[in-house]
Parts: structure tokens; C-alpha cells; sequence
């Protein structure tokens, strides 16, 4: 109703005047815009009064209409606004001058770099969540139809066509069956334009895993080594074993391909106990229900680890009460030797040193044992023996021999004789026996 009034202002005779309508750009293209002028160049008459003007495309009033401004501008055309363009000027008096027609041509740009983006990006989603193909262009005008294709064969999945530079068509929950390669195409009048090909894989969680134990025998002995099978029948790759004995990790392995993975372990006594296992490929873990092993250990071992084990607790019982019992008798024997050293001072202050091949170390007493002590060694002439001699103060009259220090039951001692006196031939066979063993004060 508003084109047909528009139409009835511009209705008064026009009189074909030196009017010219020019459009800038003279050949735009679709979304840009076009500003349409009106050049009076011969007025007509002299007129005091203002002029209005109307532009026109193909018969149709262009809004908003006559206005004093001879120029219109059209912000945003489209192919479907080419056309045959032309203006009119009015006067004061009605009277209507028009300008000749001028053919603008709308140019359209042809879709170029076609895309195909995924949500979630990367093409890995997971079964029964959504998934979102967006075909995109970089450019391209107008009405662009966008087409979506699954396979090498190029199955079409579906068709929209809008005036926009993106489309999306979305799968509400793929299945394992869209696992595949996927591509769009634009095309807005100028032929087809496609994208690469992206590939989609649908991710599948791993099933509860079955764990195996594989061996040379049953039953299991100490020494065999068994394999520990771990699978899941469902899950897409790669797939993350773990396996464990009592809950604590004993190892890992990896599975690439998908399938299952195994663990070789070589059994133990400790080895007896429940074994899992688990699965994960990073859409949640799944452990195993647990599998019992026991290791049989063979007669001959089992005495040895019998022996092994009573020598254990007995040495775990007797062993605080044997240390304190010979802690307990070295103490009183010290309390003897000393006492002794006091009953018996000697001449020497610096004992000497047990030197004889027959022993595998030497052996001196501390010296607070011979505190005060002065000590000669010989065998009844007064010279220091040459024989084996170790510091310690025992009676002249001691009657044991020197046998038991080469039997290994004690040490060798020398006999100690009275300050500033010197043993004589005459000395009684105990005292110039020289050096004797004292095994029972240690």
C-alpha cells in the first residue's frame, strides 16, 4: 500500500530534462553498498523554490521516497538488487523531470577456502555424546548452500542453504558406526567448492578388564614364572594396563593396538596372595575382580625355610638373653683379673704386645685393667721373655699351661713377679714356666 502512494506522488507528467543518475560504486558487489546520485545538469526553468527527488528500480519506489537530498544510499546490496535504476526531479510547481535508465549489475563473490571443523575439536568424541560439523568459508556473497558428506563415496548427511559465511550440522549421540571421515562443500552459484577431509573417531570407555594367570603348572611352585593376562573386551585404543598384587602396583604395560597386555613375574614364597588388574585409555579406569595365586614351596625348601625360620625366632628370643648373660660373666671376670693385678703389682708400666705366629690378632688388655700395674715377663732369669706374652696379673702359682692358647680356648699371659725382684733358677716349675693361659677369667 505504502510502494502504490509513493508510486501516486510520482504520478504528475515528467518531462524529460538533462538529468543524469550515476552509482557508486558502477559495479558493486553483494554486501556492499552503492550510492545513487542525481545530477541536475540543464535546469529546466528558473525556479525560486526548492526541488525534491525519487529514485526508482524497475518501476519500484526506492524508500524512503521523494526527499530534497538528490543522493540515496543503499547500504547493503545483493545480487537480486540488480536492475534498471533511474531518478526524478519535482519542482515548486509539480512539474516532473527524469533521467534516463541506468542498468546496475549486483557482482556476487564466488565461496572460496572451504573448511570442516569439529566440536569437540580434534574429532575425538566420545560414544553417545554430541558431535558438531562446521563447514565454513573464508569468502564468499549471497545465498552460499552448504552440503555435508560421510566416506570416501561421499555419502550426503544433509543440505542447508543461508546467507552466511559458517553452517553447522550436529549428531545429537554418535554411535560406533560414525567413526569415519567426513567433508563439506559451499557453493553460492558459481559450482561446487569442497574442504579436506576429517577424520572423526568415536571413543568407546574400556569394559571391567579380566585378569588371567598363565603357567607352566598347577600348582604354582616357588621358582615358575607365570604370566598375569590382563583385558578388557571393549575400549577404544590405546589402552593402559596396571597390575597388582594385594592392591600395591607391581607393574604396567601398554596395549596401542588395543587388546589386552601381560605381566611375567617369577614366584616367590611372598608371592602367594589376590591379584588384579586395571584398565584405563583415559574415559575412566576399571579394575579386574580379584584372582587368588598360592605358591607351593617343595619339601626341601620348605625345611630349609623351617630351619631358616625357628633359627630366626630363637635368635629373636634367646639372642637379648645369651648377650646380657655374657655381659654379665665378662663383667665378674674383669672384677677378677683386676682384683688381682691389685693383689700382685708388677714392675712394668708399658705392657707388651702379643707377637706370636700361632694367633690371628693381637691382644692387649685395656690399660685401666693394669692401672698402677708394673709387670716384668721372663722365664725365671729376669729377661723379658721372647715368647708370645700378653699384660695381665695372675698368681706365680698358676698351674695352667700354655696348651689351651694353642687350642684357640684363651689367651696367653704372662706371670708377673714381685716389684724390684727378679725370677731365680730356683723358682718353683709353675713360675718359671714363663707365660701361661688364664682361659677361664674370659
Amino acid at each position: 500500500m505504502l510502494l502504490g502512494l509513493m508510486l501516486l506522488m510520482c504520478a504528475p507528467p515528467c518531462e524529460l530534462t538533462a538529468l543524469l543518475l550515476t552509482a557508486t560504486p558502477s559495479r558493486p558487489v553483494e554486501g556492499g553498498s552503492v550510492t545513487l546520485t542525481c545530477n541536475v545538469l540543464v535546469p529546466s526553468r528558473r525556479l525560486d523554490g526548492p526541488r525534491q527527488f525519487c529514485f526508482f528500480r524497475d518501476s519500484r519506489v526506492l524508500w524512503p521516497g521523494w526527499s530534497s537530498s538528490p543522493e540515496l544510499q543503499l547500504p547493503k546490496v545483493w545480487r537480486e538488487d540488480s536492475g534498471s535504476y533511474w531518478c526524478e526531479e519535482k519542482t515548486m510547481a509539480a512539474r516532473v523531470t527524469r533521467s534516463p535508465r541506468v542498468q546496475i549489475r549486483v557482482q556476487r563473490v564466488p565461496v572460496c577456502n572451504v573448511s570442516l571443523e569439529t566440536q569437540p575439536p580434534g574429532g575425538q568424541v566420545q560414544k553417545g555424546e554430541r558431535l558438531a560439523l562446521i563447514c565454513m568459508v573464508a569468502r564468499g556473497t549471497g545465498d552460499i548452500t552448504f552440503l555435508w558428506y560421510k566416506g570416501a563415496l561421499g555419502l550426503n548427511l544433509e543440505t542447508k542453504t543461508q546467507r552466511s559465511l559458517a553452517a553447522k550440522f550436529e549428531i545429537p549421540a554418535v554411535r560406533d558406526s560414525d567413526t569415519d571421515k567426513y567433508y563439506c562443500a559451499a557453493d553460492n552459484g558459481y559450482g561446487p567448492s569442497l574442504s579436506e577431509l576429517v577424520s572423526v573417531t568415536v571413543r568407546v570407555p574400556v569394559s571391567r578388564p579380566v585378569l588371567t594367570i598363565r603357567g607352566s603348572g598347577a600348582p604354582a611352585e616357588v621358582g615358575d614364572v607365570v604370566e598375569l593376562r590382563c583385558e578388557a573386551q571393549r575400549g577404544s585404543p590405546p589402552i593402559l594396563y596396571r597390575f597388582y598384587r594385594e592392591n600395591v602396583p607391581l607393574g604396567r604395560s601398554s596395549a596401542h593396538a588395543g587388546g589386552g597386555a601381560s605381566f611375567n613375574l617369577s614366584l616367590t614364597a611372598e608371592h602367594s596372595g589376590n591379584y588384579s588388574c586395571e584398565a584405563n585409555n583415559g574415559l575412566g579406569a576399571r579394575r579386574s575382580e580379584a584372582v587368588p595365586l598360592n605358591v607351593t614351596v617343595p619339601t626341601e625348601d620348605r625345611k630349609e625355610l623351617l630351619a631358616s625360620g625357628i633359627l630366626k625366632g630363637m635368635l629373636g628370643v634367646l639372642g637379648p638373653v645369651i648377650l646380657a648373660l655374657f655381659c654379665c660373666g665378662l663383667r665378674k671376670r674383669l672384677g677378677a683379673l683386676r682384683a688381682l693385678c691389685h693383689q700382685h703389682p708388677a714392675t712394668s708400666t708399658h705392657p707388651p704386645r702379643c707377637r706370636d705366629s700361632r694367633y690371628t690378632k693381637t691382644v692387649r688388655v685395656p690399660s685401666d685393667l693394669a692401672r698402677g700395674a708394673r709387670v716384668s715377663w721372663g722365664r725365671g732369669d729376669g729377661v723379658p721373655s721372647a715368647g708370645p706374652t700378653c699384660v695381665c696379673c695372675a698368681p706365680a702359682t698358676a698351674s695352667m699351661n700354655s696348651e689351651c692358647c694353642t687350642r684357640g680356648r684363651g689367651l696367653l699371659f704372662g706371670v708377673p713377679h714381685a716389684a724390684g725382684t727378679a725370677t731365680s733358677s730356683t723358682a718353683p716349675e709353675d713360675a718359671r714356666r714363663g707365660p701361661e693361659c688364664l682361659s677361664h677369667l674370659f
